[in-house]
């Protein structure tokens, strides 16, 4: 499995901002152009484009769809979109948008049938935002009572329909303090679906830890990156470089 890179653009109010621990109180504005932004990812060599609609996790509203559609017309690598996907027209209308892959997070956890639903019309992948094991939902703000590892059992299989299960750890997103290596190392060895890592990537020897993950044949399909990159740390094309690319 290609280890990618996934640069993320968190939008809130049409700007790119980047929280600290899942905080809204806690909010750092990057940009007020976030269709700049992508483009600026995607000439660098990023794979793919990850975009959360953060009012819409928090509220259900999608006010930055317009930002989401002129971001996928604007680069030509996929985009991967979550935030606020809660029924299947929300999915739909994304797809329409030109997203490549969704992401349903809060409502994986309140309606299974959602996400083989949303399935069969276009890539599906399950956000899974993380304290400690416990799933949080509605923009982290929630604890769901639901544990990581029995939210990935309810998906498995073909008839879940799930592309990837993209795992946030909020308790380091947004500190540069490493990733939750255990954690993704559990899933590995728990799930056969593709894991995608977020949260806590600050250094490159924390993106080459990730990538070096194995549990017999299995590893993650890549990482999830934001702060450090919008912070300087690294450039897009050192933190490909180290993806393996």
């Amino acid at each position: 499995m290609t280890f990618r890179l996934f640069p993320a653009i968190d939008l809130r109010s049409g700007r790119c901002v980047r929280l600290y621990q899942g905080d809204y109180a806690q909010e750092t504005v990057y940009g007020d152009d976030p269709v700049a932004q992508a483009k600026q990812f995607a000439d660098a060599g990023a794979p793919w484009i990850h975009v959360v609609d953060l009012d819409a996790a928090r509220s259900g509203e999608p006010v930055n769809r317009p930002v989401i559609a002129a971001i996928a017309a604007a680069v030509d690598v996929p985009v991967q979109t979550g935030g606020g996907v809660r029924s299947v027209e929300a999915a739909a209308a994304l797809f329409d948008l030109g997203v490549s892959r969704v992401v349903v997070g809060t409502a994986a956890m309140t309606d299974e049938a959602l996400v083989p639903a949303v399935a069969r019309l276009g890539r599906v992948a399950v956000g899974l935002d993380v304290r400690g094991r416990e799933v949080a939902v509605r923009g982290w703000t929630e604890g769901s009572g639901v544990d990581v590892f029995d939210a990935v059992r309810r998906f498995e299989g073909p008839a879940g329909g799930v592309d990837a299960f993209v795992v946030t750890q909020i308790e380091v997103d947004g500190t540069h303090a490493g990733p939750d290596v255990t954690l993704y190392r559990e899933l590995l060895a728990a799930t056969g679906v593709e894991v995608v890592a977020s949260g806590g990537v600050g250094r490159l020897d924390h993106i080459d830890a990730l990538r070096g993950l194995a549990v017999e044949d299995r590893r993650l399909g890549g990482v999830i990156v934001g702060k450090a990159l919008y912070d300087g740390a690294f450039s897009v094309a050192a933190a490909i470089a180290a993806c393996g690319g």
